[in-house]
């Protein structure tokens, strides 16, 4: 199986976003659920998985995390919206929540 890299972003119920890179985005989604790394998304309660992006290129993951990050609030909106109109947890976590 090839490389699986994830460019994705985060929210809260305040819609607090987050932008992060990881090579495992279930267990990454559930680190930031469980608040299991202090930081940002700990502080802010971000937990809820609204939107992803995979390559199997590491270089182009973390280029296209940095390129998201330099965004202003309202195109990131637009991009999660693009493909995810309701918000809507795109995580699947094994204990049901």
């Amino acid at each position: 199986m090839p490389n699986q890299y994830f460019v994705y972003i985060m929210t809260n119920d305040s819609r607090t976003l987050y932008t992060g890179v990881t090579n495992d985005l279930e267990r990454r989604a559930a680190e930031h659920r469980q608040h299991a790394v202090p930081g940002f998304t700990a502080r802010y309660n971000v937990g809820q998985l609204v939107y992803y992006e995979e390559t199997s290129d590491i270089r182009s993951a973390i280029a296209r995390e940095k390129e998201i990050k330099r965004w202003r609030r309202q195109k990131k909106v637009r991009l999660i919206e693009s493909l995810n109109p309701d918000w809507r947890e795109l995580a699947e976590f094994p204990d049901g929540t």
